[in-house]
């Protein structure tokens, strides 16, 4: 089954976070990943969600994600999300 990462990310400085920008593509392809939405004009339908820069990540499954997540491959770019970033993440498994 799918898995979805869903990703609020405000970011706290924008010419740093192009460095991650550059990294964590190739990671999340390495891992079957693959982008359905990365940083469009999102608009809050209910409630009073106020999105900043949506990313929507599919993976095989949850496992999968975690994996991509946590891995070594991963972390410098992860690191760099969390020196010039602040965000929220959660992963919900597709119907």
């Amino acid at each position: 089954m799918s898995a979805y990462v869903i990703v609020d990310i405000e970011i706290t400085d924008p010419a740093g976070y192009e460095e991650y920008k550059k990294l964590a593509p190739a990671v999340v392809k390495l891992f079957g990943g693959k982008y359905l939405a990365r940083g469009g004009p999102n608009e809050t339908l209910e409630g009073d969600w106020k999105a900043n820069r949506l990313v929507i990540l599919e993976f095989e499954n949850t496992p999968r994600a975690n994996a991509w997540l946590n891995s070594p491959e991963y972390a410098p770019a992860r690191s760099l999300r969390h020196r010039y970033a602040l965000s929220k993440m959660v992963v919900v498994e597709g119907a």
